[in-house]
């Protein structure tokens, strides 16, 4: 569906502000482009909004894809009634905003509104170098989607503030543990990659050129949390050993972490997520492994024939579309069960 934010602010203008959500109820998904500029014209952000909705059609495809299956969402449709709980959600390494749109919409239709934008210099569609090495924008960028949404006139009285939620996928998950207060440690990471210098995240951030200079060095380190955010999802994160462990200790908000044992993309669970989990505090985290959980399980489901697909036109790209039909459907549903029952508590 084409429609931008602007479009939905004559919408959601037109409710009350006072109307509260209450309870689980089942709504539509519907959705909106959104569009965050920057005064600066620097870093200018683009995603995509899904909110709840009480109409149940016209229903359109979210997007359209060879690969992809497309999920059903409610054009021209007007918002449910009331505030709710706003989920922002980071993409991985070159993903971007489509790429959790299945939990997106599921999300929406359970009564949250989820914000999704592509990060400059990390996604599909911007791989600038000179952007890729201010990785520090990564977390500002999702400050910056909160900020957006619980302030314009557009959404104020839309997006509950007292509940802000964040989740990520694998560069994502290194996104959010910067938001919940880890901070970036060079010396540490160095240390690390020098004991298992063929590790993945190594030869990232390498090649990105993470903070090569003692000017990058000190915006990395620095304090990029987001106290607003009540709790964080993450999904096969990588870059764990990339964060003080003094800092991952001190995180105190609550953290669902998601380990992929099944290994296809080159994170080691022993670095990262069971690391995670044993070095934050305890009670702090609630952390799940399922066997046969892959790192591209967090995608969305790949059409029939999109895995021949990829391997003819993107060949090595195929791996994400790897089971990637009912397999991943179960677990689709799995994620939702465990991130709703999760959101719900908080």
């Amino acid at each position: 569906m084409k429609r931008t934010l602007t479009i939905l602010a004559v919408v959601l203008s037109a409710f009350s502000t006072a109307a509260q959500a209450s309870g689980p109820k089942p709504y539509q998904s519907a959705m909106a482009v959104l569009e965050i500029p920057d005064p600066d014209g620097v870093r200018d952000l683009a995603g995509f909004l899904w909110y709840p909705t009480d109409a149940e059609a016209p229903l359109v495809n979210d997007f359209d894809s060879e690969v992809w299956r497309e999920t059903k969402v409610v054009t021209d449709a007007d918002p449910a009634d009331g505030r709710f709980p706003l989920v922002v959600l980071s993409h991985g390494m070159y993903g971007n905003a489509y790429n959790q749109a299945w939990l997106a919409g599921a999300l929406a239709r359970q009564g949250y509104v989820v914000a999704a934008i592509s990060h400059p210099g990390t996604s599909t569609w911007s791989r600038d170098p000179e952007i890729t090495r201010q990785l520090w924008e990564r977390p500002m960028d999702v400050s910056r989607v909160i900020d957006y949404a619980t302030t314009t006139p557009e959404l104020a009285h839309f997006v509950n503030p007292d509940r802000v939620f964040m989740a990520g996928h694998s560069l994502g998950g290194f996104t959010a543990l910067a938001l919940a207060g880890a901070r970036y440690d060079a010396a540490r990471l160095k240390a690390s990659c020098e004991q298992t210098p063929d590790e993945l995240v190594c030869g990232i951030l390498s090649g990105w050129k993470i903070a090569r200079t003692e000017a990058d060095r000190v915006r990395m380190e620095a304090d990029l949390s987001d106290p607003r955010i009540k709790a964080f999802a993450v999904f096969d994160l990588g870059g764990t050993q990339s964060f003080s462990d003094k800092s991952l200790a001190m995180i105190e908000r609550p953290m669902l972490v998601f380990g992929a044992p099944i290994m296809n993309s080159g994170l080691t669970l022993d670095i990262e997520s069971r690391a995670l989990v044993n070095t934050l505090p305890e009670g702090t985290a609630r952390y799940i492994e399922p066997p046969t959980l892959s790192h591209f399980d967090f995608l969305g489901l790949c059409k029939p024939g999109g895995y021949e697909l990829l391997a003819r036109e993107e060949p090595g790209d195929e791996i994400i579309c790897q089971n990637g039909g009912a397999p991943r459907a179960a677990k689709h549903e799995m994620i939702i069960d465990h991130l709703t029952g999760f959101l719900s508590d908080r």
